[in-house]
């Protein structure tokens, strides 16, 4: 394996010239750089952590802790976000670490057990919850993170995340535009940040409406097919006034939803309008539902190359307060959502 004297001796430059290169310090200039860079792959070397921590102060590497779960690798969400994280860490020469905690763990004992040895740089979280234990333990250490959402009440971080309270507040006036009255809300777990969030947005629509809410059209859970079917079954069959809308806080929920109307014999805009937002996950198009799905679409995919600009700014000395950062969505009209029935 090619070490730093053997880079240097290629390049023609000094061990320390090299070093400073191939860490990016700013008194060596961008050509040289790359050059060093490029002589360094072409001997296929790789830094040693140790060596690159007592030049730098830095190791290169960051982590995602996750719990512990069966259903991980079958996780077509969680695989793309692993493998989008890595590769855009890959791409600025730093290595990513996924960790697995163990179940029952105390997360805080993860990281701290994470933290004590000094190589990682910093930490992504995801799944964030309100006023979430991870955020404030690492924060008091010093360490840096980068948040996939927002921790409220503060958000008082770095993050990357969309406008989830804008999304559900848009999707909810355009069906009281179209005559909905009764719109119902399937959400996710009530407590994470998003579903938190699109809560707000969902009851900010009714109140500019006038529009009372009713507990009966709500729902929060996981958001699985499963949770779409049965609770779509539960507000039709609870002897209680049907919605004449539903909004679905994922395309999956939405897919349980429509699989509940046709059991039902109902139609789709005909009987019931039905929207979702789209984080355009594997192999389940929203455009490709029948009737055509309409939504509010942010892809996910397009959120692992602001995470890793955010904690490699933060690793800089770049502003916390520079990189919070909220991505665009789209709405998409197509033709699950119709006129609420006379």
């Amino acid at each position: 394996m090619a070490t730093l004297k053997d880079v240097a001796r290629a390049a023609g430059l000094s061990i320390t010239q090299t070093s400073r290169a191939l860490n990016d310090h700013s008194d060596v200039n961008e050509m040289t750089r790359e050059r060093v860079k490029a002589v360094a792959r072409s001997l296929n070397y790789q830094a040693n952590i140790s060596a690159r921590k007592l030049v730098t102060g830095r190791s290169g590497m960051v982590a995602l802790v996750v719990p512990h779960s069966a259903d991980l690798p079958r996780d077509g969400l969680f695989i793309e976000g692993v493998a989008g994280l890595s590769a855009q860490f890959s791409g600025r020469g730093m290595q990513f670490v996924l960790h697995v905690a163990q179940p029952e763990e105390p997360i805080t004992r993860v990281y701290q057990r994470l933290i004590g040895n000094g190589v990682l740089d910093g930490f992504i979280l995801f799944s964030p919850h309100d006023g979430d234990p991870r955020a404030r333990f690492l924060k008091e250490r010093g360490i840096p993170f980068v948040v996939h959402g927002r921790i409220w009440p503060e958000a008082d971080h770095a993050y990357f995340d969309i406008d989830n309270e804008g999304i559900l507040l848009e999707s909810a006036r355009h069906l009281i535009g179209l005559g909905h009255r009764r719109i119902a809300f399937i959400n996710g777990v009530l407590g994470h940040g998003f579903a938190s969030a699109r809560m707000r947005g969902y009851r900010r629509a009714l109140e500019e409406a006038g529009l009372a809410e009713d507990p009966a059209l709500i729902r929060h859970g996981e958001m699985t097919e499963a949770l779409g079917l049965v609770a779509t079954v539960e507000m039709f069959r609870s002897g209680k006034p049907a919605p004449t809308a539903m909004l679905c806080s994922n395309v999956r929920i939405a897919k349980g939803v429509y699989k509940a109307l046709e059991a039902l014999g109902l139609s789709i805009p005909g009987d019931v309008s039905v929207m979702a937002h789209d984080d355009h996950l594997p192999m389940l198009r929203a455009s490709a539902f029948f009737p055509a799905l309409s939504v509010t679409k942010a892809p996910l995919r397009d959120s692992w190359e602001p995470l890793a600009d955010c904690l490699t700014g933060l690793l800089d000395g770049r502003p916390q307060e520079e990189l919070q950062i909220v991505g665009p969505h789209e709405l998409i009209i197509r033709n699950s959502t119709g006129p609420a029935p006379a």
